[in-house]
């Protein structure tokens, strides 16, 4: 068989996970970026060998378009005709909105039924739906960026799949808080990393800064491109140094050095303020914090004299609701292993009695526990919660678990793992918390198998 050329005609087909169109040519599948289901379009294979069992493109042209295409929300990033790499991050962004949502619930939809054998319409899913108050152009709602330096000195993104960085002026999913902060102005030489954090209400911006090297030197000079920042910003924003401490900094392995303003940040939902220190988690989406608690909120019903346990709990986004749901008759445990965070949300808490707070991996804690939980709250990262976690949640033996998860496929493999400890999904609900990109975030209440769901 010869090399096959790099560039073909497909046709495409079915959305797969991860935001590509699958394709075959001559029984190989190609997954391609920036297509839609149906469409003829000429692709650009990514290094194609013979013996891969599958191929990566990008549509560089169309010849028969989708009804749903568009002209790209973010022209930058928009691979049809460009004359080199295009930023990651709006890989959906030549798809019409509605169009994007019956993509992601027909990949949600897949992986639930493939994995764990889960009719996702038995359970009442109707489809994914919008965050609260969401723009119509879905534009405008990221609230943390991170962005890569190029070897220009310049702000800058990654191709998709690449190392390759391409300097960029603004980033349109962003925050308007974001652009303005017009970091592309900055010569960042010195730094490999720029993280720059907008709470949605508004409170002051909060950027921080990765050194492109170790040692002094490189100490030194990004110690002198912080404060170039910081004098580009102002008291428009807080600066601060991630200094790296036994591992990389963009692993979390870092500590904070202040450079201006401070090194946290302040977040309110619903009236609720919440301390998150620059490197804790937060829900990116501006108003994500508030549709998911509400989606949680719906499905767990916290009643007074009730325990639960809320894991990879985070700053306490949904701890503090579930605390004032039991009430002082009741008790909260909020599980948070990252210890940044952890003091988040041992600050965030400390005004609710029946709330406590523990440090520590989830199948540890929960071994430990002294009583049987009524209910589990979880919101574990990416690659989901896993064997382990699953096991430690299903022995504690909770009348409800509430899971908010970020991919389909380990939700459902974790569905999966569920239903061989006995419980099973009763409801169902997605949300397109990051419009332009294949992404979406969902929330599963299961129950155990024995009886019917008594609410």
């Amino acid at each position: 068989m010869n090399r096959p050329q790099a560039e073909l005609t497909l046709r495409l087909g079915p959305v797969a996970n991860g935001g590509t169109m699958v394709a075959r040519h001559e029984g190989r599948v190609v997954f391609v970026r920036h297509g839609a289901p149906g469409e003829l379009v000429r692709v650009r294979v990514d290094e194609p060998g013979e013996t891969d069992r599958f191929w990566r493109g990008e549509v560089t042209e169309v010849l028969e378009p989708s009804e749903h295409r568009v002209a790209h929300a973010w022209p930058a990033a928009d691979p049809l005709g460009a004359s080199g790499p295009v930023p990651g991050g709006a890989e959906f962004g030549h798809l019409d909105l509605a169009f994007q949502r019956e993509l992601k619930s027909a990949v949600l939809t897949e992986q639930l039924q493939r994995l764990a054998t889960v009719d996702a319409e038995g359970l009442g899913f109707t489809g994914v739906q919008p965050a609260l108050d969401e723009r119509e152009d879905g534009l405008g709602w990221r609230t943390r960026v991170a962005f890569g330096v190029d070897h220009a000195g310049r702000i800058a993104m990654r191709a998709a799949r690449s190392h390759v960085l391409v300097p960029i002026t603004e980033m349109p999913l962003a925050v308007p808080a974001v652009n303005e902060l017009e970091l592309h102005r900055v010569d960042l030489t010195g730094l490999s990393r720029v993280e720059v954090a907008a709470p949605a209400a508004g409170d002051t911006p909060l950027i921080l800064v990765v050194p492109a090297e170790n040692g002094p030197a490189g100490d030194k000079r990004a110690g002198v491109a912080a404060k170039r920042v910081a004098r580009h910003v102002g008291e428009r924003a807080s600066v601060a140094i991630v200094t790296q401490t036994g591992g990389a900094a963009a692993d979390g392995a870092g500590a904070l050095q202040r450079v201006s303003g401070r090194t946290w940040l302040r977040e309110a939902v619903d009236g609720e303020e919440f301390r998150v220190t620059g490197e804790g988690f937060w829900q990116v989406h501006r108003t994500a914090p508030q549709t998911l608690t509400k989606a949680v909120m719906e499905l767990a019903r916290p009643q007074a004299g009730q325990e639960w346990i809320d894991l990879y709990a985070g700053a306490g986004l949904f701890s503090a609701p579930l605390a004032r749901g039991v009430g002082q008759q009741g008790r909260l445990t909020s599980v948070e292993g990252a210890p940044g965070t952890h003091k988040d949300a041992r600050r965030n808490l400390h005004a609710l009695p029946q709330a406590r707070v523990v440090r520590g991996r989830v199948e540890k804690v929960l071994r430990e526990l002294d009583a049987a939980p009524y209910g589990v709250v979880l919101d574990p990262p990416r690659a989901g919660a896993g064997k382990a976690a699953v096991a430690a949640i299903a022995a504690s033996a909770p009348e409800r678990i509430v899971y908010v998860s970020c991919d389909p496929a380990s939700l459902a493999r974790d569905v999966a793992l569920f239903a061989t400890r006995g419980y099973r999904p009763v409801t169902l609900r997605a949300f397109d918390l990051y419009p332009h990109t294949h992404h979406l975030e969902t929330v599963m209440d299961l129950v155990p198998a024995r009886g019917t769901d008594q609410r």
